[in-house]
């Protein structure tokens, strides 16, 4: 899930309630719909915590494609991105040059846009100077995950709870542009912390919500 405008106006298409029914007779968040890849996306992968540099490399990188569109969009072309991408190798990816950018451009499976493909190829680098700098990729993002039940610090005014922006997506975005990332903005850190699991915003009652938090904390907790 993304920006507060795209929760609003998938839900508004939706349902007026914050949890729909699961075959299993659970309840899971609203947002996935009936799309099938998207409720695999939303039961296995959203929200849970990633510790794997080169996951936290491909979904930054991912959230910046996404921005201006819908998270499904990308999603149903995260595999041909990887392909595109090297699987985000940082060391592969950092050494592409002007061929490779014109490769991508006309490559109609993936989003097709200069200043993204660009900070994708800088952003590499970019990681892979934090890495020689503080160790690991992982170490400096978890460095930002809240230590609060959720880790939600920002304030909702949407009808679910669920927040577009907090103080700990804006400090890690402001730290990632001074070490010369692009298209890192604060709702886009913030769609990218929910989704790898520094953030637990799934709705109260969905049916993941509480392993999606027993297993964040734990994660928070070994790097106290």
């Amino acid at each position: 899930m993304n920006t507060y405008t795209e929760i609003a106006t998938y839900a508004l298409g939706v349902t007026t309630e914050w949890l729909r029914p699961t075959r299993e007779g659970a309840q899971r968040c609203w947002w996935p719909g009936d799309d099938e890849q998207y409720i695999d996306y939303h039961d296995n992968e959203w929200g849970r915590p990633v510790s794997d540099d080169t996951r936290l490399f491909e979904k930054l990188c991912l959230e910046g494609f996404q921005a201006g569109l819908s998270w499904l969009t990308i999603l149903r072309k995260r595999e041909n991105f990887r392909h595109a991408f090297h699987t985000f190798d940082m060391d592969e990816v950092a050494r592409f040059s002007e061929r490779d950018i014109n490769r991508l451009l006309e490559d109609a499976s993936i989003v097709r846009h200069r200043g993204k493909i660009e900070a994708t190829i800088n952003n590499a680098g970019r990681a892979l100077d934090l890495i020689d700098e503080t160790g690991s990729l992982t170490d400096f993002i978890w460095g930002f995950a809240p230590d609060i039940p959720f880790g939600r610090d920002g304030e909702s005014t949407h009808a679910s709870g669920v927040a577009s922006i907090s103080p700990s997506a804006t400090a890690l975005s402001k730290e990632l542009k001074k070490r010369g990332w692009k298209f890192v903005g604060p709702t886009t850190v913030y769609s990218f912390m929910q989704s790898m699991g520094l953030i637990n915003d799934h709705v109260e009652g969905c049916h993941v919500r509480d392993v999606c938090e027993t297993a964040r904390q734990s994660v928070v907790a070994k790097r106290k």
